[in-house]
């Protein structure tokens, strides 16, 4: 009699993330930033002048590639860990205060998800403004659903479908929208100087044209510093895939760093670029339109917006897929480590957090109906965002020395530690400064601080929730329990490899 023949089998559960990713892939996503630069640039042009915002986005952004070098060893530290800063900073903090990581979870997870309501509304304004100028219509149905808000709506479900069947696809999204994206990079830092159109009296100083005293001029300053930290800071998204990477070390450390250095160059060289082709008045103009993009491409090649147009959509959906497929990961990841309910904790079949990525597409529906002014909504969700920076770099210091022992593959130098500790007390001084003086950028006031601090208010509730109501357990305010326990990552198997 044939003795049943016995066959190995891999199984994939469905609560596993798969390592499938590379470095290129991480910088891919994190090409989403130029995105970001090019939604904020007219706006702080108009008040900053195109000089004043050259210097001002270049500080932000050294600031920024600094992170990302600090960020390296508490990336690798914890290799299994979906989710990114929030995670790091909940490690460092809960021996202190266990709701710094829910805030900063929360937070960070704000600050990314309205990328996608932000990014939505321009599109859609864009598109109307250019292709459907007569299509003023308005329809009451609780809300005033517009042209742009239906066009914002429809992009909001069609990112979240990309990225709820599997993570290939929301590469290869990341992928053409980033190819397309090079096009008018290219255009607004070179071309400039190759077509003689660079007017150097256009490089306008208006920072301190307050009309009022020097500190008057410092805060502005602050203000913007604050609100650049949204865009320029984003290249830290890069370690939120840190399980995924095939090589977590290694990839991790190079996402990281080349996309910090590439985004570097383009946001000291792309508002030099814009700004020396147009004078800020004409930039401010064609601010909340961003017609001033059209208007200088066609001044220096003479090709209209149905050429430029196109290419900045794709590089504002780029910026939406990337909000996606990060911020899901931060839910993700903070509900694993039980910071927040567990509904949120759970993957899909194609091994993708879609419950994450469903409440990113409900909520910026949502925002997208009820609000209109971008640079408000982004106000209303900066704060949390830089404060999880706050609470990420501090919590550095304290794993120094509270897990000494612990594994460190890229251990900071001691001049590192200390950058660590500077840029801390710098985002510090523009959460206290930049967030109740909002009002100066002419955007906005003290009701976008109030939601932003109704947002950490309400992270500190779901934590409760999830403590004394899901997890049985009393509400302490310190966790002095051992390092907990992260989301299981598998590599792929190789059946599963060919299909992503």
């Amino acid at each position: 009699m044939d003795q049943p023949t016995l066959r190995a089998t891999v199984q994939v559960d469905d609560q596993q993330l798969l390592k499938v990713l590379h470095w290129y892939d991480g910088f891919v996503v994190c090409l989403a930033n130029p995105g970001f630069l090019i939604a904020s640039l007219g706006a702080s042009i108009g008040t900053l002048g195109a000089l004043g915002a050259c210097v001002l986005w270049t500080l932000s952004m050294l600031i920024g590639v600094a992170q990302n070098k600090v960020y390296t060893e508490p990336a690798t530290m914890f290799p299994d860990r979906s989710g990114g800063i929030p995670i790091y900073a909940h490690e460092g903090w809960r021996r202190y205060c266990i709701f710094v990581g829910p805030m900063a979870a929360i937070g960070y997870w704000a600050g990314w998800t309205v990328v996608l309501a932000i990014n939505g509304l321009v599109i859609g304004s864009l598109v109307q403004a250019q292709w459907f100028p007569s299509s003023t219509w308005t329809i009451h149905a609780g809300v005033a659903l517009t042209l742009p808000r239906l066009i914002a709506v429809l992009l909001i479900v069609a990112v979240w479908a990309f990225n709820a069947i599997g993570v290939r696809p929301a590469l290869w999204v990341a992928y053409v929208t980033a190819a397309l994206l090079v096009t008018p990079l290219a255009l607004f830092m070179i071309f400039p100087y190759l077509t003689g159109y660079f007017r150097p009296h256009n490089l306008t100083w208006l920072v301190d044209d307050t009309g009022g005293s020097l500190w008057n001029s410092w805060r502005l300053a602050l203000v913007w510093l604050y609100l650049m930290g949204w865009s320029s800071y984003g290249v830290e998204s890069a370690a939120a895939f840190a399980p995924e990477y095939e090589d977590t070390e290694r990839d991790t450390a190079l996402a990281l760093r080349r996309s910090a250095a590439f985004s570097l160059v383009v946001y000291a060289l792309l508002p030099l670029g814009v700004g020396g082709v147009l004078s800020s008045d004409k930039i401010a103009a064609g601010a909340l339109d961003y017609s001033f993009y059209v208007v200088a491409i066609d001044k220096m090649i003479g090709v209209g917006a149905n050429f430029i147009l196109p290419l900045l959509i794709a590089a504002f959906i780029l910026a939406m897929n990337t909000a996606t497929m990060d911020g899901s990961r931060a839910l993700y990841g903070i509900s694993k480590m039980g910071m927040t309910i567990r509904w949120l904790g759970r993957l899909n079949r194609f091994h993708v957090p879609a419950r994450a990525m469903t409440v990113d597409m409900v909520v910026n529906i949502a925002v997208v109906l009820t609000l209109n002014n971008t640079i408000a909504i982004l106000a209303a969700s900066n704060l949390g965002y830089i404060l999880c920076h706050v609470f990420a770099l501090t919590a550095i210091l304290l794993l120094r020395r509270d897990l000494a022992a612990w594994p460190r593959p890229l251990p900071l130098s001691s001049v590192w530690l200390r950058v660590a500790g500077i840029l801390a007390a710098a985002n510090l001084v523009f959460v206290l400064i930049g967030a109740p003086s909002f009002g100066l950028t002419g955007y906005g006031g003290y009701r976008e601080l109030l939601v932003g601090l109704l947002v950490l208010v309400a992270a500190c509730v779901l934590y409760a929730y999830r403590r004394v109501v899901e997890d049985r357990q009393p509400l302490r305010l310190r966790d002095l329990s051992p390092t907990s326990t992260a989301p299981t990552v598998v590599p792929a198997p190789e059946n599963e490899r060919s299909r992503l």
